[in-house]
């Protein structure tokens, strides 16, 4: 069963979701990846306005390709999160609600989501051609000059996602592996 969300996400919505299940997202998400993170961090630091509010929100760990004629935007996959691992737990702290990328987060990632009600997505990677007919509208609103890492305002209609870390820090990479292991065990 798919769970149809809308982001940006409250904390029931997260709460209820567990590692595994399937997600159909809708509603606002931005983009941010390494460099935008890095420029978000010395916001915070320096108490200057950060380019959205916090509260709720979706980071999705992309960049997008140059938007082709007629479309909202170019292919738009997700980028290895554990890159962005050294500032999550700041932007949790901040109100950070969810990120959405690929791979396995660390282990301070992953006690700051329990701490702060956060969830963790794992989009498909090599389907970011598909990925993109969910995006209906795409605007840059902060750090042009950072191109395709610039932040993003993106209106998704049901980007398909699976729930990799939830908000119990249970983890479905983990999880996935000891079954797996488990059962080559049984078959000896």
């Amino acid at each position: 069963m798919e769970i149809r969300l809308n982001a940006p996400l409250g904390a029931e919505d997260v709460r209820r979701l567990r590692a595994g299940d399937q997600v159909l997202l809708s509603g606002t998400v931005y983009t941010a990846r390494d460099a935008a993170h890095l420029r978000m961090l010395d916001c915070i630091r320096t108490g200057t306005p950060l380019p959205f509010d916090l509260d709720g929100q979706v980071i999705y760990y992309a960049g997008p390709t140059p938007t082709p004629p007629g479309k909202p935007i170019g292919s738009i996959g997700p980028t290895t999160s554990v890159r962005m691992d050294a500032a999550t737990p700041t932007l949790l702290a901040h109100g950070l609600r969810g990120m959405i990328g690929k791979g396995l987060r660390g282990p301070a990632v992953v006690e700051a989501m329990k701490e702060h009600g956060a969830v963790y997505f794992a989009a498909v990677g090599g389907a970011a051609a598909l990925m993109a007919a969910c995006v209906t509208s795409c605007e840059v609103i902060a750090w042009e000059d950072l191109g395709p890492e610039s932040v993003k305002r993106l209106t998704l209609k049901d980007l398909p996602l699976v729930v990799a870390v939830d908000a119990q820090g249970r983890d479905a990479f983990a999880e996935g592996q000891a079954a797996y292991l488990a059962s080559q065990g049984e078959a000896k």
